[in-house]
């Protein structure tokens, strides 16, 4: 009896997934003491991909759960990662698939996961109108199933309807215009509503509810007829339903008329019977016609004549009443039992979230600015302490302290300065510093070359936009290159003046490994040497014991203490950790969103307030032992004549050296984790360039065959107007970064650098949600007076942890590392730099 329309879905294409999702978690999630790994999770969403698609277009009920779960996965997903982040080109045509004969597009290709939930969503509103057309409705069941399904369909049509646009971001496929999905959706509940048509006439329920019921599917189908004729929209449809729509429209209007007859004849009204039973029988004749199809609803003409017949035979010879006209007749009354059932939260009923661990966007952004303010407190107040232990040794080498008061006998070196020697002896003495020296400038060079490789694929794709633009014209449609690449060549110049403020951090290296070269060299001697070098002490090394000599040493021993203090304080301020991650989810639940600058005040405040104080206090006291230190030497001095003689001037050297060798020491090997962690940023930035250029070039490819399809058929049409939200906003990341430490050559944590992607605001090619902050302190170096990286710079993350065994020097082809999944070309060799 009823013959029910589905939708046709649209026909996705096999893409990888999994490269691109695992640089992203990597990249966003990773850190060096929390490194991330989804590989298992990533490739379960991948199969479940490959499936769900395919699955969908057996029309099976079976194969609903699929295509829920893998729906489910994704919006999860995209609630946790950036929508536009990833940077996969889904490709899906039009599924109705007549676009390119209206101008339109067959296909679209959009790098997004909403325009991926999207595409999926649409297809399992159709499967639903599918599964639901196949149903037999002489049972309960399928009566049930049918109307269950054309309701969520129209539900999720229309959620569709009011949401592509903000998902999209772009000129859609057919399909996917609101005005189609609002077409589709009353089509949808029309049908919902025919099929409780069907289950009251099925359940014989009394004739007037039927007629309502019968009232109201009329109704909705002169809708459903008047928004499917639309110009713009009755192109898209197959031929036969805007018949099929039109004979249905007047079917129920008939059956309204019988129904309500079947009422007439119980209350013996039989001249309105008669008058009824007149209109249903012209009405469904009409709809034949309207429909094309024989037999249309021909159970119920049987039925309509057989009762018109006895009814004007008992007027004849029984009632003799008079026939109503048709106009005065009182309407029939509605019954509305199809509705649109809203779009669920979850769809399906196995949902195990793969990446259950990620957290939220708005969580994952409140812990990256705290993380941000956290390093900043704790490099700041490190620094501090850095900074006055450095004062603090270098006022004491000046003075010949600790050595100056210790007892020698000839040419015998102080026990201090011995053990100084032995001290960088055991650090692998003056040729560490030398092959840690060697290494930086093939360090830099490596990052040069793959921000060079970064610039070439962005000027070689800008190059060929430009060239079909000016080939095309205006029917070359797609956003120019300069307005989505803004970002991603902002943070090339960023990254090339981190690379130039670390060559500056670099030449001070250099300028104090200069300076003490000749001492560092010596302490790396043996003692033997050493005590050779140094002149023999005039007065034969004796100290007197006096009043000066005892205070002295009381207060060297307070220099230790006050040191072994203040490496307390710093592992206590490197290791001092808050679960911010609970009270932000908790926030989240409470209030709907995340105030994270008061939560994180507040906290930072409770976790550091104690140990900042310990800082202030430590520094204080630092000014009172200088003062009494200066005091007692002077004293000491007056007593003993000390601190003038040549073998005085060579120890006070030999202290200052091995001061300095400590420092190079952990400024190099900062400096070498700080290039080797840059290169695996680099790295991630040019897999998401290769990533944009390789979408670019897939949608490029795609507008090329629909332009040269279009000159084919000599019917090249008007081009699409570009859509306001082609815009781009050109704001920056990370104007308003706290100032660092003027004492630290290199980036503390590595606040300094800017955000690693093309964060363009321009969809849909990707938005950027910074990794979190690494863990504790990394700093590089203690030199006072330089701040290489200016403080507009706020990179809010950290860098991803480096592969096992450290970064090979012969990028690109190194393993392990966060490019090793996507070939590059070589760039041209350049000569390092050389000291």
């Amino acid at each position: 009896m009823v013959e029910l329309i589905s939708v046709p879905l649209k026909k996705p294409t096999e893409v990888d997934i999994v490269k691109p999702l695992q640089n992203l978690i990597q990249s966003t999630y990773s850190t060096a003491d929390k490194p991330q790994d989804y590989t298992e999770s990533i490739n379960e969403l991948q199969k479940l991909r490959n499936t769900a698609i395919w699955r969908a277009f057996d029309r099976y009920e079976s194969s609903l759960d699929v295509i829920y779960n893998y729906y489910d996965e994704i919006s999860a997903l995209e609630g946790k990662i950036p929508a536009h982040e990833v940077q996969i080109p889904f490709k899906w045509k039009d599924a109705f698939n007549k676009a390119t004969l209206f101008g339109g597009r067959q296909s679209l290709t959009i790098s997004s996961l909403s325009y991926e939930r999207v595409c999926v969503l649409f297809n399992i509103a159709a499967l639903q109108s599918a599964v639901a057309a196949n149903q037999i409705l002489d049972s309960d069941e399928g009566l049930k199933l049918a109307a269950k399904l054309f309701q969520q369909a129209a539900g999720i049509f229309y959620h569709l309807k009011n949401t592509v646009m903000s998902a999209v971001q772009q000129d859609p496929t057919p399909d996917l215009n609101p005005e189609t999905l609002q077409a589709l959706s009353s089509l949808m509940l029309a049908q919902a509503q025919e099929i409780f048509v069907v289950k009251s006439i099925h359940d014989n329920m009394k004739d007037g509810i039927i007629a309502k019921l019968c009232c109201q599917c009329e109704d909705m189908y002169v809708e459903v007829l008047k928004i499917f004729q639309k110009e713009n929209l009755k192109v898209l449809w197959d031929r036969e339903w805007l018949s099929l729509i039109a004979g249905k429209q007047g079917a129920y209007h008939a059956l309204t008329e019988f129904y309500q007859s079947l009422v007439c004849k119980a209350s013996k009204k039989v001249g309105e019977e008669i008058t009824r039973l007149e209109q249903a029988s012209q009405l469904l004749k009409t709809a034949q016609t309207r429909s094309g199809r024989t037999g249309f609803f021909d159970e119920f003409m049987s039925k309509i004549q057989r009762n018109l017949t006895e009814a004007k035979k008992d007027n004849d010879f029984i009632y003799h009443e008079r026939i109503p006209d048709p106009k005065s007749l009182e309407p029939v009354g509605k019954a509305m039992l199809a509705k649109v059932i809203s779009l669920p939260e979850k769809l399906g009923t196995n949902f195990k979230d793969l990446f259950g661990e990620l957290v939220p966007v708005a969580i994952h952004q409140a812990l990256a600015t705290f993380d941000v303010r956290k390093n900043e407190i704790v490099n700041t107040e490190i620094s501090r302490l850095r900074e006055s232990t450095q004062l603090l040794n270098s006022i004491l080498a000046s003075l010949n302290l600790p050595a100056a008061i210790e007892d020698t006998e000839g040419t015998d070196l102080p026990q201090s300065l011995i053990e100084k020697a032995n001290n960088v002896s055991s650090e692998g003495g003056i040729s560490s510093l030398q092959n840690l020296i060697t290494e930086l400038p093939e360090l830099l060079k490596r990052n040069r070359d793959i921000l060079d490789e970064c610039e070439r694929l962005l000027n070689e794709e800008k190059e060929s936009d430009d060239k079909l633009r000016s080939q095309f014209e205006s029917r070359w449609t797609r956003t120019p290159s300069e307005k989505l690449t803004e970002m991603f060549k902002s943070n090339i110049a960023k990254y090339r003046q981190i690379i130039n403020n670390a060559i500056e951090a670099d030449k001070v290296v250099k300028t104090k490994y200069e300076m003490h070269l000749a001492g560092m060299q010596l302490l790396s001697k043996p003692i033997s040497e050493i005590e050779s070098a140094v002149p023999q002490s005039a007065g034969g090394g004796n100290v007197k014991d006096s009043s000066a000599v005892t205070t002295l040493r009381r207060l060297m021993e307070e220099v230790e203490t006050i040191k072994a203090e203040r490496d307390v304080i710093e592992h206590e301020l490197k290791s001092a950790t808050i679960d911010m991650k609970t009270k932000f989810l908790h926030a989240l639940a409470q209030d709907g969103g995340v105030n994270e600058t008061a939560l994180s005040v507040e906290s930072l405040g409770q976790l550091y307030g104690p140990l900042q104080k310990q800082v202030k206090a430590s520094l204080a006291k630092q000014e009172t032992l200088v003062s009494e230190i200066q005091a007692a030497n002077t004293q000491f001095i007056r007593e003993n004549g000390a601190g003038s003689s040549s073998r005085d001037t060579k120890m006070k050297e030999l202290a200052a050296a091995h001061d300095a060798f400590i420092e190079l020491k952990n400024n190099l090997k900062e400096g070498t984790t700080f290039y080797n962690n840059l290169t695996q940023l680099l790295v991630s930035f040019q897999n998401k360039i290769s990533d944009f250029v390789f979408a670019r070039k897939t949608e490029k490819e795609e507008l090329l065959k629909d332009l040269t399809h279009e000159s084919s058929r000599q019917s090249p049409g008007s081009a699409p107007t570009l859509p306001t939200h082609h815009t781009t906003d050109g704001g920056t990341h990370g104007t308003n970064a706290p100032s660092q430490p003027d004492n630290l050559p290199y980036p503390v944590n590595y606040q300094g650098m800017p955000i690693p992607y093309g964060a363009s605001t321009q969809a849909p090619y990707p938005t950027y949600i910074p990794p979190p902050m690494p863990q504790g302190y990394n700093p590089y170096g203690t030199l006072p007076g330089t701040m290489p990286y200016p403080a507009t710079y706020n990179y809010p993350g950290g860098f991803p942890q480096p592969p096992p065994g450290g970064v090979n020097p012969g990028y690109p082809g190194y393993s392990g590392g966060a490019g090793s999944n996507y070939p590059t070309q070589q760039p041209p060799h350049q000569q390092p730099p050389k000291w």
